[in-house]
């Protein structure tokens, strides 16, 4: 959705904004961001915060980082 006030053009923000800041909470706890990690936050942020904790884990993520990364993403 985007908005126009005197010629200028204010897009919404992107998506990839909320999966960054899952992604950027996994990466303050020390740990790697790797497309596992960049799926499960997708995931997360289409509302599937049991698919993104497991993901999260599967990838070696533990459940406490995983719970609180997944709650950063539909934000």
């Amino acid at each position: 959705m985007a908005l126009s006030a005197g010629g200028f053009v204010f897009a919404a923000p992107a998506a990839h904004a909320d999966i960054q800041a899952c992604e950027q909470y996994v990466a303050q706890q020390k740990m790697q961001v790797t497309n596992d990690v960049r799926q499960a936050c997708y995931a997360g942020q289409l509302g599937d915060q049991t698919s993104c904790v497991s993901s999260l884990e599967a990838a070696g993520i533990s459940k406490n980082v995983s719970t609180q990364a997944c709650r950063l993403a539909p934000k």
